[in-house]
Parts: structure tokens; C-alpha cells; sequence
């Protein structure tokens, strides 16, 4: 268990290393105005065989590495043909690039015959489906429930909003707040959730240019979503012990 774990932790490293230590803003503009013309494109992509070669360290196996070099030759050629280099593509891009890192892990630990039973498992572990349904219910249904609880008092400070925050940021701030609600339910951490409270009371009603309506449409929706998020950690802490 200690080698496999090793094993995917140098992987990891190795593309950490290409991607984001040994690439300047100089090497990602250049391969993005030339892109397969651009011999950074080429270089980049073999360190990341290097790399992979050196940390792993087993002198006599090319496959992974040369596997590594043309695998993420072709993702990173294919975000450079991407209109834009936003967020989306990157966390694609990186989506890819961890793909082949895990085939190449189960290459090397010749796991492949493990894949398919841990799936099983997975789907057949009451205490695993109960988390990842929980996360998603409070990630999607909640969010949709809360807007539609309160939409009667959108339209009431829908000007107010637009001039004074920022697009979707409470969208955003929603998703993220619930998940840490249920994170903390489920690791038994109740008084952080109050140290969360606190903490959004602090930073709207420090908000001077912030309306009255505003601050009470949030709170509405705040102690909402708690109240939601509180309960279904509850209920899934119910259902796995």
C-alpha cells in the first residue's frame, strides 16, 4: 500500500513540477501565440517525460515516460486551440493531465484488475453513496430551493445588486458555504459552523454602502441554507453510523 501510494505521490510531483514550476508566463505565451509551431510546446512536454523518468526512478521502464510526453503533448495542444484560457479549460486541461497520471499509476502497480471491484464496492458502500449524495443534494437541489424560497425578494434589490456585487458571487459563495456547513456536520465540527456565521455577519454588516434589504435577503438566505445543509448532515450522520 506504502509503494502505491508512493508511486501516484511522484507522479503527481512530476507534473507539478512541468506544469507549474518550470513553466513561465514567457513559455505559456509563446505556446500560445505559436502554439504546435512553438518549441516550447516540444520542451515542455518532454521535461514532463523527464521528470516522470527521474522521480520514478525505475532506470529500465520508458513506457510511462514516453507515454507522459505525448499524452501531454496533445492535451496541452488541444487548450491551446481553446478560444479562451479560462478557468473551465484549465481545470479541463488538468482533468486530462490526471487521467493518465492514475492509468499510469495502475500501469506501474498493475492495478487494472482492481478497478472494476473497487467501482462495485464503492456503489454497494451505503456510508460512501450517502456522503456523495449529500454533497450533491446541498451542491444542486438546495441551491435551486433557496432561489426559488426567495425570489419574491430578487426582484426587490435586483438593481441594488448589480451595482453593488459582483456577478454570480452569491451564487458562488452559497455552493462553497454549504459544503463546508455539511463538511463540518459530517466531521463532527459543530462550532465551526457558528465561526461561519460570524464570520459572513462580520464582512456584510461591515458593508457600509450594503441595504437594508440586502443584508436581510442574505440572512434569509443564509440561515436557510444552514438550516437545510444542518439537517441533511444530520440525517446522513443517521444513516452511516
Amino acid at each position: 500500500m506504502e509503494y502505491n501510494t508512493i508511486i501516484i505521490l511522484q507522479l503527481i510531483l512530476a507534473h507539478v513540477l512541468t506544469d507549474f514550476v518550470f513553466q513561465s508566463k514567457k513559455m505559456v505565451a509563446h505556446k500560445r501565440q505559436y502554439k504546435a509551431k512553438s518549441w516550447y510546446l516540444y520542451v515542455h512536454s518532454m521535461l514532463a517525460g523527464v521528470l516522470t523518468y527521474v522521480i520514478l526512478q525505475q532506470w529500465t521502464g520508458f513506457l510511462v515516460p514516453i507515454g507522459i510526453i505525448i499524452t501531454h503533448f496533445f492535451i496541452d495542444l488541444w487548450k491551446l486551440h481553446q478560444k479562451k484560457d479560462n478557468l473551465k479549460n484549465f481545470l479541463l486541461d488538468q482533468f486530462l493531465h490526471g487521467v493518465v497520471l492514475i492509468i499510469a499509476w495502475l500501469y506501474l502497480i498493475q492495478g487494472f484488475g482492481d478497478v472494476f471491484p473497487e467501482i462495485h464496492n464503492f456503489f454497494s458502500s451505503t456510508e460512501k453513496l450517502a456522503i456523495v449524495i449529500g454533497y450533491m443534494i446541498v451542491i444542486f437541489p438546495v441551491g435551486f430551493i433557496i432561489g426559488k424560497a426567495t425570489e419574491r425578494w430578487q426582484k426587490q434589490i435586483a438593481k441594488e445588486e448589480e451595482q453593488s456585487s459582483l456577478k454570480k458571487a452569491g451564487r458562488y459563495i452559497g455552493i462553497f458555504e454549504r459544503i463546508l456547513v455539511l463538511t463540518f456536520i459530517l466531521s463532527s465540527n459543530f462550532s465551526a459552523i457558528g465561526f461561519l456565521i460570524g464570520a459572513k455577519s462580520i464582512l456584510r454588516f461591515s458593508d457600509s454602502k450594503g441595504a437594508r434589504k440586502q443584508t436581510e435577503y442574505v440572512l434569509i438566505g443564509t440561515l436557510m441554507s444552514f438550516a437545510i445543509c444542518i439537517a441533511v448532515g444530520l440525517l446522513i450522520r443517521q444513516i452511516i453510523s
